[in-house]
């Protein structure tokens, strides 16, 4: 058996260091914990050197430093939804189990997915160990963990019911992942028959048409207009394609760019609410998120302006979080919000004369479940309505470029065979 040296915090917050025997380094670490302390560090003791092995110890534990000190540079990146919902729900299963904060990290933070996730979850097992609290050593990763998420885990340890605030936080994060499935569900079939249906435009233009254009240019017969029309556009398509890509990647760039803007983003979203199709799966989806993260906030006691305040910053769309925040500078008693939010163009009037009822019977976690109800059936539909109507519009468009091809292709055929009858 070989002899691990380890760096570990007991229960209490203190530093304790030693050594045990074990197999390999994963029955070591259990070793320590069944002592009743979260390993930080475990490092393999050379057997045949032990006169050396305090300056190794040392040179290890820096190397091992070294390591933890960059995680933070690594953890930079933001944390996707999928991996959060998967921390959230292992931290939640693991405290629900009995075991303690620190114990649960620890464990999490021995498996390694090769992903960002793992220097976020070792950074902040190691924070929690050193004495910092959940939610403070989160609010350091403030781009991987939302204001909401945050403020809900403080509500928890405040409370003492953590492992209920991060089931309710598990089932806040399935609605919005199961929300952005659906559209994205909803977009994979129109989406195939776009890009099949440019693939086979640029095939065409720069193909099958330039092969007729020869064939008519021998024989030398007067061509159709519709037929002079297509061989020109196909002729410009070959000639110039490297300049039409050029232009085309600038403008992407560009428009790309803007959107990064806020103003860009407010306008890009503005406009999504006033387009056909689209308008109704972005605002049911974003009315529903409202109902839900504002009723979270607030069955875990945080302010109504306070509340307000965190669900301006979850929203997506910039257009409904600026009618938020503008909401929420018009509240003048700091509970009734209904008001302040009927007063702008934003939120649909049935929105607001339900959380009006909610406000006078005092039920307002009631009236908002039933508004994020409401909205995630209209969300239902509105991405059925998206759907149905994407198909045949895109497969009607691609039908009148291809017929227009297939038309000029056979007229200028059935000139030149008319004038060999002659």
């Amino acid at each position: 058996m070989a002899v691990f040296v380890y760096k570990a915090r007991t229960s209490g917050g203190e530093r304790t260091e030693g050594s045990v025997e074990a197999t390999d380094r994963r029955a070591a670490t259990l070793a320590v914990e069944r002592m009743g302390a979260t390993p930080v560090s475990i490092q393999e003791q050379s057997e045949s050197k032990p006169a050396k092995e305090p300056k190794r110890k040392a040179r290890s534990r820096t190397r091992a430093a070294a390591p933890e000190a960059a995680q933070p540079k690594r953890a930079v990146r933001r944390l996707k939804l999928r991996p959060l919902l998967d921390f959230t729900t292992e931290l939640s299963d693991l405290l629900a189990a009995g075991m303690k904060l620190s114990g649960a990290l620890g464990t999490m933070a021995q498996r390694r997915s090769g992903s960002d996730g793992d220097a976020i979850i070792t950074s902040v097992r190691d924070d929690v160990v050193q004495g910092l609290s959940l939610s403070e050593a989160l609010a350091k990763h403030n781009r991987s963990f939302s204001r909401l998420y945050i403020s809900m885990i403080r509500a928890g340890e405040a409370s003492g019911a953590l492992p209920e605030i991060l089931n309710r936080l598990v089932e806040h994060l399935e609605r919005i992942q199961e929300t952005r499935e659906k559209v994205l569900m909803a977009l994979v079939y129109p989406s195939f028959i776009l890009v099949a249906g440019i693939i086979t435009i640029v095939f065409t233009m720069a193909f099958v048409i330039p092969r007729f254009s020869k064939i008519f240019t021998d024989l030398q017969s007067t061509l159709p207009l519709p037929t002079q029309i297509l061989i020109s556009i196909s002729n410009g398509f070959v000639d110039y394609w490297w300049m039409i890509l050029t232009v085309t990647v600038g403008l992407v760039v560009i428009v790309h760019r803007y959107l990064q803007t806020e103003q860009g983003r407010y306008q890009a979203h503005r406009m999504q609410l006033k387009t056909p199709l689209i308008r109704g799966v972005v605002a049911s989806a974003s009315y529903s998120q409202f109902a839900r993260t504002l009723r979270t906030l607030m069955d875990n006691g945080v302010h109504v302006l306070q509340a307000l305040s965190i669900v301006q910053q979850t929203m997506t769309n910039s257009v409904i979080a600026e009618e938020i925040k503008n909401a929420r500078e018009r509240v003048t008693d700091g509970t009734t919000i209904s008001g302040p939010l009927a007063r702008g163009d934003v939120f649909p009037s049935l929105l607001t004369d339900m959380l009006a009822v909610g406000e006078q019977t005092g039920d307002m976690s009631g009236a908002l479940d039933h508004i994020a109800r409401r909205y995630e059936g209209e969300l239902d539909r509105n991405v059925k309505i998206m759907t149905t109507a994407l198909e045949p519009i895109l497969i009607f468009t691609i039908a009148i470029v291809v017929g227009f091809v297939a038309i000029s292709m056979l007229l200028a055929v059935f000139d030149m065979t008319s004038g060999l009858n002659i």
